[in-house]
């Protein structure tokens, strides 16, 4: 049974709990809704909370623990020679599987590893119609229950905030526990990989070369991990991303607010976003194809090496990506500045000029500052531009003109693959993501403190 049958299912129930809420509301006013406490459609909205919250209560949980419970009652019969060996059960559990979804048929499995994949299609058959009636009956209880309770007396519209709150409550909780989980995620597979590599030697070298030897007699290098390399590749990219992205963005935000006409803001605006929509993989080829040999082909002109491969090209392209975060942002901030700061400044003799220089901009500024903070927070993490367009080499370097790398395009390499997660070669690729959670973190925390500290002046 289909999630998507299984919801709107759901959203049928509520909305018939809903007209049956509303019409017992208005049987029971007599045709006055002033003898009700609170509006018909509070009485209704009451009647399909309870009706369709306690069902999708229920299936979040029996997703959580469905697949358990059945992998549990699957591995229970099988039998000891392969129970005993963690090898043995994860290939038994993969063709379990397989058989289970009609994929199995060109494996040669033991009979006890047919007869678990035949049952566990059973039991996931038995468990999706269990749900399925278990859901529908959930939701007529609470159907029934919020029915019977409505009265002239009842305070419907009390209990929809109430039960209201608790539901943002509830999905404020769940954003909080994502955060909290992908930051443990992080740190207990980094702390995994301190383990093995000295943490200031990770931090502070200056050479990357996370190949490492497999096995005990494979021969190949033991792996150097020193991080400066990829931090500095990261910062040099999106440096010249910036350069390019901020003054751009900030002007073409200023002459849309200040100086252009309404129709052809009406035309740029949408236009300029367009940019923001466009596939990171398309500005990758356009980066590798079209910008980098012009870059390489101009420099051999001008007497410069120019690789074919180089921070200049991913960081001029990336920098058009981000545009529309800057342009579109400081737009939005600078129109929320009053009318009457700039019939002030114009009464006192200023220039449209004078007046975005001395009035607009410092009112604006904590915004604009939130909007390119939140532009190098995207350039940082970009990877497909970087890929395509400056290569995989970790070079020591702030040569524009030269190969680099990023963090997040190690990370990319680095989970590629078959990987063994008790390498320092993969856990390295956590601890990477960590440093880059808690750069883009603090970039996050300054944006607030700037905030806060002057947007008392302005309001």
């Amino acid at each position: 049974m289909s999630l998507t049958f299984l919801l709107l299912a759901i959203a049928a129930l509520c909305a018939l709990s809903f007209y049956f809420g509303r019409q017992r509301a208005i049987a029971l006013s007599g045709g006055r809704y002033s003898n009700l406490h609170s509006l018909p459609a509070h009485y209704g909205t009451y009647t399909a909370m309870w009706c369709g919250l306690p069902a999708i209560l229920l299936l979040l949980v029996w997703h959580m623990f469905q697949g358990t419970i059945i992998q549990g009652m699957i591995i229970s019969d099988l039998p000891p020679e392969i129970l005993n060996d963690s090898g043995k059960l994860s290939l038994a559990l993969n063709s379990i599987f397989l058989l289970a979804a009609d994929n199995g048929e060109h494996l040669s499995v033991s009979p006890e590893v047919i007869d678990a994949g035949k049952r566990l299609a059973s039991l996931q058959i038995i468990a999706n119609v269990a749900l399925v009636v278990v859901m529908i009956s959930v939701a007529l209880v609470g159907l029934a229950f919020s029915y019977r309770k409505i009265s002239r007396d009842m305070r419907a519209r009390n209990n929809v905030e109430r039960i209201s709150r608790y539901v943002m409550i509830a999905c404020s909780g769940i954003a909080i526990l994502s955060t909290v989980g992908i930051v443990f995620s992080l740190l207990f597979e980094a702390l995994h990989f301190f383990t093995k590599i000295n943490p200031l030697d990770f931090l502070f070298g200056l050479e990357w070369s996370p190949q490492t030897a497999i096995r005990a007699d494979q021969v190949a290098s033991e792996g150097a991990f020193g991080a400066i390399p990829l931090f500095v590749g990261t910062l040099l990219i999106t440096l010249i991303a910036m350069c390019v992205a901020v003054p751009v963005g900030l002007f073409s935000a200023i002459y849309m607010g200040e100086y252009a006409s309404p129709k052809f803001r009406a035309f740029a605006k949408p236009a300029l976003e367009i940019l923001a929509g466009v596939p990171t993989v398309v500005y990758g080829f356009f980066a590798a194809l079209t910008v980098a040999p012009f870059l390489r082909d101009n420099g051999a002109v001008l007497g410069l090496d120019v690789s074919s491969e180089s921070a200049l090209a991913a960081g001029l392209v990336m920098g058009v990506m981000i545009i529309p975060f800057v342009s579109s942002l400081s737009d939005d901030v600078m129109s929320q500045v009053p009318q009457s700061l700039r019939d002030g400044s114009y009464g006192l003799g200023a220039t449209k000029s004078e007046t975005i220089r001395n009035v607009i901009f410092p009112a604006a500024l904590p915004g604009i500052v939130g909007a390119v903070l939140l532009a190098v927070s995207r350039a940082i993490g970009e990877t497909m531009i970087v890929v395509m367009a400056a290569g995989l080499a970790a070079n020591m370097t702030v040569n524009p003109l030269q190969a680099v790398t990023t963090v997040t395009v190690q990370i990319v390499t680095l989970l590629v693959g078959d990987q063994e997660f008790d390498s320092a070669k993969t856990l390295s690729a956590f601890a990477l993501g960590l440093a880059l959670f808690l750069i883009t973190l603090g970039l996050n925390v300054f944006a607030l403190k700037f905030v806060q500290k002057y947007r008392e002046k302005y309001d």
